[in-house]
């Protein structure tokens, strides 16, 4: 992931201002470690800080078209640029870099190019000619943007929060899949799929146009010319990412380049369900395996820097983002620049346990597209910050355009939870080949364990506790009177909320967090299906009482049975690597 600022219209030229935005620009450079650069046009500043994945020699950015005339700063990924190249055949391009056809296709289909790019993407283009501009996200927000103004009228752009919000009368986030236009003055949204309606679908389930959708688009996502691994927990999705990278990496020019030997990476306490799965997942494979361990205490020392990083106070994108912020400084310290992540699959598909009380299929339906709309507040915030924060980059093949069309085409009724079908059965089934097995059986059918759950138990139960030493009572008494907007219910999201304002006082800044009550990370109107949610509002899977193998209901009955709270100071070493041959790493 690159970092991208821009200041579009705005009426100060001068050195200092240029001076100003570097200085902002420079907030970003955890983004792009690897080159910065900045492009003035009068009162337009367009800055970049580069992760070079794609051409590292030549990709540097600012981007131009052949006359100069069009500038572009762009932070992602466009998967199918070879094939873009080969429809602007009068076109000269500067560099080998992927986004370097966004100029050309603008110069060839005006701003009607978006849709055309298959990747993940926020940009801004400057037509010099007449000083207007455009600024496009892609799809569902895998990468992160943010949109402010000025108060001489200008607009801002930015890939954090933190590159803009001391400097704007007012900012919020920019909306997926949209485009603003200078020319039209507004939004307007280029990304209009079918199931965005929320009508719907009637279309059979077949397993195998499934399994060859999720298949080219881990395929396309090996595009790389630097070093990368997969994350893998040891659930469903990542071990699917894990095993469908592992068969085609062989013939790939990043295997031609670094090996084919394939690195996989996971990150839990001592003893955590997904160290144990991963590494039977990993074995099966045949990955080259790092596993990192840490302390609770190393989450808790870490909570600043990762609100600091993630710009949220969402409780269950904390928990979530502090063991992967861990593993990504680890991973980068390998050397490895990319991972491929299994984000997105439990939105598509129902897989979180709450949906075990959908009702009917239509409610399952509406739930999964509401979760899909709202990713780039939840997930996709998590896993492009957490893995940005140390110039990492996270790729994500479940919110593949070409797949979430195929999935969400498919009658809800075979996503039911229901005797015989699991959450997330039919892509289960879909990688249910007995002749050649992608994932043993019971990894394949092992229930679905959140993140933040997975690491250890003890994660959740220790922030918990950590938050009741430095949250009183009093404080919560009065939270509806200091934190007006999303008052928090909880001590530790309060603890969260002050942090979180410490870094972003303005109110622009908290309003770019979603609230709302939630059950297992439902949407608030899921909360509805099942009448004793209400009373147990948490986002961790094991608050869906009844369902997780794990759940509160019997942690409350082991502790009145005088079990023993997680300490949350231990002496443990801290953050140690083992499993992988290799330099040891421990601090």
């Amino acid at each position: 992931m690159c970092g991208i600022l821009a200041v579009l219209g705005c009426s100060d030229d001068s050195q200092a201002k240029r001076v100003r935005v570097l200085e902002l620009s420079r907030r970003l450079k955890h983004r792009g470690p690897d080159w910065s650069g900045l492009y003035q046009h009068g009162g337009f500043y367009l800055a970049h800080q580069r992760l070079a994945i794609i051409d590292p020699a030549s990709g540097d950015q600012p981007l131009f078209n052949e006359d100069q005339a069009i500038v572009v700063t762009v932070n992602g990924e466009i998967y199918n640029h070879e094939e873009l190249r080969k429809l602007l055949p009068n076109h000269k391009f500067r560099t080998g870099s992927d986004c370097d056809v966004i100029s050309h296709l603008y110069e060839e289909y005006g701003e009607n190019f978006v849709d055309m790019l298959d990747g993940m993407f926020s940009f801004v283009l400057l037509d010099t000619r007449d000083n207007s501009f455009i600024v496009a996200r892609d799809a569902i927000g895998i990468t992160s943007l943010y949109m402010g103004w000025g108060l001489d009228g200008s607009v801002w752009i930015s890939s954090e929060l933190k590159g803009l919000n001391d400097d704007c009368e007012h900012f919020e986030c920019f909306p997926p899949g949209h485009l603003y236009s200078s020319k039209s003055g507004g939004l307007r949204r280029w990304y209009n799929p079918l199931w965005f309606s929320e009508a719907i679908p009637s279309t059979p389930y077949d397993p195998l146009a499934l399994r060859r959708a999720f298949e080219k688009a881990v395929i396309k996502r090996l595009m790389t010319d630097v070093p990368f691994g997969v994350l893998l927990s040891g659930g469903l999705d990542s071990s699917l990412v894990a095993s469908v990278t592992a068969r085609h990496v062989a013939g790939t020019q990043a295997a031609r380049q670094w090996g084919a030997h394939l690195h996989s990476f996971c990150v839990g306490l001592e003893n955590s369900p997904d160290l144990k799965a991963a590494r039977e997942v990993a074995d099966y494979l045949g990955t080259i395996h790092h596993e990192f361990h840490f302390t609770v205490q190393d989450g808790i020392d870490a909570i600043e820097d990762v609100i600091y990083h993630i710009e949220t106070y969402d409780v269950t994108t904390i928990r979530a983002s502090t063991p992967m912020f861990l593993l990504a400084r680890k991973i980068k310290a390998l050397g490895v620049k990319m991972v491929i992540s299994g984000e997105g699959s439990d939105e598509i598909f129902g897989g979180y346990l709450y949906f075990h009380k959908a009702p009917n299929k239509e409610e399952l339906h509406s739930e999964t597209c509401r979760k899909i709309k709202a990713l780039h507040q939840y997930d996709c915030l998590r896993a492009n910050k957490a893995t940005s924060a140390w110039g990492l980059e996270a790729r994500v093949p479940f919110l593949d355009k070409d797949f979430i069309n195929v999935a969400m085409a498919i009658d809800p009724e075979w996503k039911m939870i229901k005797p015989g079908h699991i959450e997330k059965w039919v892509l289960r089934k879909a990688f249910d080949d007995e002749e050649h097995p992608y994932l043993p059986k019971h990894i394949l059918y092992r229930q679905k364990e959140q993140f933040s759950d997975g690491v250890g138990y003890s994660w959740i139960d220790g922030l918990k506790a950590h938050a009741e030493l430095h949250v009183n009572d009093k404080m919560m008494q009065n939270a509806g009177h200091i934190f007006p907007h999303n008052t928090p219910t909880t001590k530790e999201a309060c603890y969260y909320r002050m942090i979180f304002e410490r870094f972003f006082p303005q109110n622009s800044a908290r309003l770019t967090v979603p609230g709302g009550a939630s059950v297992a990370c439902s949407t608030a109107k899921a909360v509805e299906w099942d009448a004793s949610w209400s009373n147990n509002l948490d986002p961790s899977g094991r608050a869906a009482l009844g369902v997780h193998l794990s759940a509160y209901e019997q942690q409350a009955a082991l502790a009145s049975a005088g079990a023993a709270p997680p300490e949350i100071i231990d002496n443990l070493p801290r953050m140690m690597k083992v499993g992988a041959p290799g330099v040891a790493i421990q601090s």
